[in-house]
């Protein structure tokens, strides 16, 4: 079984080529600037050049390529963008055009005739991705059995609703739906339709003849860590997920979920997310505490505190080191020795969530080969 695993951050894309047929050690993967930094990137240069831009494609993740965009306005050149790639900087694209954006239709686009430099705005590129696999020798036209991608999606809040709380309700509903980190996944068709990022990444996808997976990254990314076979499959455990953008912690029983907050990376001091994790364990967090310092919330589906002797804390994600030296003691795990994959195992492991007749299949690929447990 050969599945395409890709997991969309804003720093970088962590791309995995799973094949069942090889130690998961021994396959290929990549780890390469994310889609936001390429346009950012891109649109920095047409401002060095003095060039105006015109963004056309989809919605992506904002985040560097919308501070690009910000500054290229600033500089005094202009910003055309088509309303589909102008959602990347706002759902409401009257907020957009009151920014400077200056709004245009798809044909428009087709016939401008103005010298620009032309972006286009997607956060999957298979054809790229298949073009350097393709140069070692790797078809993935021919052989490939599934994709599998992960993003983060704040959905469209309806107007007035804050993006965060937005988000975290979302985050709620699914685990009460479906208590297990799988439930942050789904086929493309399934896609909910206020997940917008999703429903954009699944339109991308230039194949209809296998299927394609999307997924959260932050459930992604723990459920990658849960694959790390020193963990022993250790219960309780809280796992936090320290990316570049957002930090999403899940407190994991015997029973699946019993608890989850988020909050931004850059908005939490290190003594901050250490007491968010000390009142996870305890029982005690509030979704007051998390979204009253800027976060998205919390939600505990148990109140009883964690014994002591039985807390384990286990960190991953690209800005882990801000708990290097944390009084909380972390491990921080490494699946099958590779911690930028860990989204990609999740999406994984995910997939065969999704797809039992993959299951044993992949449970074989990741099965444990007998490594010595941390604790």
């Amino acid at each position: 079984m050969l599945i395409l695993a890709v997991d969309v951050g804003t720093g970088t894309q962590d791309i995995l080529l799973f094949d069942s047929d090889r130690e998961v050690e021994n396959c290929l993967k990549m780890v390469m600037p994310s889609p936001t930094m390429q346009v950012a990137a891109s649109v920095r240069e047409a401002t060095r050049r003095g060039d105006d831009v015109l963004l056309t494609g989809l919605l992506m993740g904002g985040g560097p390529c919308a501070w690009a965009i910000n500054d290229h306005l600033k500089a005094g050149y202009r910003v055309y963008a088509t309303p589909s790639a102008a959602r990347t900087l706002d759902d409401d694209l009257e907020a957009v055009a009151a920014t400077g954006v200056t709004l245009v239709s798809d044909d428009e686009a087709r016939a401008f005739g103005r010298p620009v430099t032309r972006l286009t705005m997607a956060d999957f590129d298979y054809q790229s991705i298949a073009h350097v696999f393709g140069r070692f020798d790797v078809k993935l036209d021919r052989d490939l059995d599934g994709l599998a991608i992960a993003v983060f999606d704040h959905g469209n809040a309806p107007p007035g609703v804050s993006d965060r709380l937005f988000r975290f309700r979302y985050l709620e509903e699914r685990v009460r739906a479906e208590n297990s980190l799988s439930a942050f996944a789904f086929w493309s068709q399934d896609v909910p339709r206020i997940m917008t990022r999703m429903q954009a990444v699944a339109s991308s996808v230039p194949r209809d003849d296998i299927p394609v997976m999307l997924m959260d990254t932050a459930p992604a990314a723990v459920l990658g860590v849960l694959q790390d076979q020193s963990l022993g499959g250790r219960r309780p455990v809280i796992v936090v997920n320290v990316g570049n953008f957002h930090c999403l912690a899940f407190r994991l029983g015997t029973g699946g979920i019993e608890g989850v907050f988020e909050h931004h990376t850059g908005e939490i001091t290190v003594e901050q997310l250490e007491g968010f994790l000390d009142r996870l364990a305890d029982g005690t967090l509030t979704h007051a505490q998390v979204f009253e310092t800027n976060g998205h919330g919390a939600i505990l589906f148990r109140d009883d505190a964690l014994p002591p002797d039985s807390r384990c804390l286990v960190v991953t994600g690209p800005r882990r080191s801000r708990l290097r030296h944390s009084r909380l003691s972390p491990c921080f795990a490494t699946p099958f020795g590779d911690m930028m994959l860990a989204g990609c195992y999740g999406l994984i492991r995910a997939y065969g969530d999704l797809c039992p007749q993959a299951i044993p299949t992949i449970d074989a690929a990741l099965a444990s080969r007998g490594e010595k447990p941390l604790w």
